[in-house]
């Protein structure tokens, strides 16, 4: 991770929460343009395509500053892909992946145009082609190929094994192959490639690679010109250390320039999601009660696992910051209102005494955290608020 410290909340915003409903989603739109302008100068030097995960979050003020930054879009359902038109970005510029597309979704997309649909199964490959041949349009395609690359990160996000669902396995390539020269709506573009999400070993990358070259080879072995190597995305953040914010994508790039052969002809791709959005945004919640017991003290806060789906799905560490108290410290479980046993943000996590109404920060919720929101139990829309807004305040 890149050396950018910076303490998120200055005593102008903490003023401005307190005066504030909660929860809410705080965005730090100058960190969210500070990161994705590093990340845009960083593809630049090797001529790089970025194009955005929507599905890490699609509130409307980060988009208009990711299309701003002129990435494109990476889309994995027929709504993400709506929304990224509608917010502006490029129609050649959208990606359409996704292992279950449904015809509506498959029609729309044909429609607009877009610049290709990652493929991941024989049969889709077969459909969109009818599809296409209904619509008389040639729809671009690349072939998700699951490379059985271990990504080393939680088995909940780990997408790129045999086992996985994703992609295409190595053993059906001959049978993609014969699909797309009887396919006569159909244009080969390139391969696609995802193994998994928060990744923070970057060697990891340096094994992708290796696959990436041998199938780009047997497939322009075989007659194709592969045109687009698209590696996917999957950099991870450090959820342990959120003030050093911005992710090292020098050296992530430099692998892929460093270890990808790349042919004149071909152009690299990646798909970004909680990189460029993960560290821009804060979780605030009151406490509502303090909880003192004799083996156990509770924090039971005003946000649940409503608001922050992500430690109770795949039991992940978010930092939990008392905005209130700066005392001396005491552990707590920290626990939403929800009536569920995992409506848990942490446990035994070391915090300032508490009390009730003191403002908490779940830090690191830029990705994954808005856009998983519900309303189980009957909740209120989760709201967001922006350093914009503190600013003219």
């Amino acid at each position: 991770m890149s050396i950018n410290f910076k303490i998120m909340f200055s005593d102008k915003d903490i003023a401005h929460f307190s005066n504030l409903e909660t929860p809410f989603y705080y965005y730090d739109l100058n960190l969210l343009r500070n990161t994705l302008k590093t990340c845009s100068n960083a593809a630049n030097t090797y001529n790089f395509h970025v194009h955005y995960a929507m599905k890490a979050n699609f509130n409307d003020k980060v988009l208009a500053q990711i299309k701003e930054t002129g990435f494109g879009a990476d889309c994995v359902s027929g709504g993400e892909v709506r929304k990224a038109i509608e917010s502006g970005f490029a129609k050649n510029k959208v990606v359409f992946a996704g292992v279950g597309k449904s015809d509506k979704e498959i029609n729309y997309a044909l429609d607009q145009d877009i610049f290709c649909f990652n493929v991941e199964s024989l049969q889709e490959l077969q459909v969109i082609n009818d599809l296409a041949e209904k619509k008389q349009k040639i729809a671009k395609v690349a072939i998700r190929i699951n490379p059985n690359v271990d990504a080393h990160t939680h088995a909940n996000i780990t997408t790129g094994l045999d086992e996985n669902k994703f992609g295409i396995n190595s053993w059906d390539m001959p049978a993609a192959a014969e699909i797309l020269n009887a396919s006569t709506h159909l244009e080969f573009v390139g391969i696609h490639f995802h193994i998994g999400s928060q990744i923070t070993n970057l060697d990891v990358y340096k094994n992708l690679c290796v696959r990436v070259n041998e199938f780009a080879a047997w497939f322009e072995d075989k007659g194709f010109t592969v045109k687009v190597l698209n590696v996917g995305g999957g950099l991870g953040i450090d959820y342990h250390h959120p003030n050093a914010q911005i992710p090292d994508f020098e050296a992530y790039f430099k692998i892929f320039a460093d270890f990808l052969d790349i042919k004149p002809h071909q152009e690299v791709h990646f798909e970004l999601g909680r990189a460029l959005v993960g560290q821009s945004s804060s979780l605030i919640s009151r406490v509502l009660y303090v909880k003192n017991g004799k083996k156990k003290n509770f924090i039971v806060l005003d946000a649940g696992m409503t608001e922050l789906m992500r430690p109770a799905l795949y039991q992940a560490y978010h930092q939990i910051e008392n905005l209130s108290q700066k005392s001396s410290s005491v552990k707590y479980d920290v626990v939403g209102p929800i009536c569920e046993s995992t409506d848990c943000f942490g446990k035994e996590v070391a915090l300032p005494e508490t009390f009730r109404n003191d403002l908490i920060a779940i830090r690191s919720t830029g990705a994954y955290g808005e856009v998983m929101a519900s309303n189980y139990n009957l909740r209120d829309a989760i709201v967001t608020v922006t350093s914009d807004d503190v600013a003219s305040s």
